[in-house]
């Protein structure tokens, strides 16, 4: 299920910003939802890694079965078949849901705001309908905002658009985002440790 809660909760719970904006930057001193905060935790080993784990899923806004599923099947027969290291096949296909390329191009604030907009049908794909957020998209694929939003208010900051990812092409006048090739992020610029990620899995 889904978590629909308060996201500054879960940011709180995790110590960190997980969704790279300002509204969810944590004040000094801030403490941990519940009656004692942080100060009654004492975290096993085991419980650094369920941490981790949750911090990484929490940043895409993915279910634990969406997760799970990308760790455990997905990314591990990709990377044995294409003879990549696992934790950049996870890496991956995480970047290449259609909802995060589409935060990825800035059209979107947030990975919930780009879910919204996906699921709505705001963006086409190839030029077809399209709201799946959760679909793969490959080098050649093209989304594209449909001509009735070009003035919505949601995408009035379209033109201040910086610091695109390499992997993607982004046409700030036509409003347009094209993946040119996967997606090759540092795994060290990732604010959690996809090893241990897998790790808690093969362990569970």
């Amino acid at each position: 299920m889904r978590y629909t809660g308060p996201k500054r909760k879960l940011c709180r719970r995790e110590k960190k910003n997980l969704f790279w904006t300002e509204k969810y930057v944590l004040k000094k001193g801030e403490k941990a939802p519940g009656q004692h905060g942080w100060a009654m935790q004492r975290m096993s080993e085991y419980g650094t890694l369920l941490r981790n784990k949750q911090a990484f899923k929490r940043m895409y806004a993915l279910t634990e079965k969406q997760f799970s599923k990308i760790i455990n099947s997905t990314s591990k027969k990709y990377s044995k078949n294409k003879w990549i290291s696992h934790d950049k096949a996870v890496v991956q296909f995480l970047e290449r849901r259609c909802d995060v390329v589409l935060l990825r191009s800035w059209f979107a604030k947030t990975i919930m705001q780009a879910r919204q907009m996906v699921v709505h049908g705001h963006w086409t794909l190839n030029w077809q309908k399209h709201n799946v957020p959760s679909y793969f998209m490959n080098w050649g694929d093209v989304l594209s905002l449909k001509k009735a939003l070009v003035d919505s208010s949601l995408y009035e900051d379209a033109h201040n658009i910086s610091n695109v990812p390499v992997h993607l092409k982004v046409d700030k006048n036509k409003y347009t985002v094209e993946v040119l090739q996967l997606p090759d992020v540092d795994i060290e610029t990732i604010d959690a440790d996809v090893l241990k990620v897998i790790e808690f899995y093969a362990r569970a």
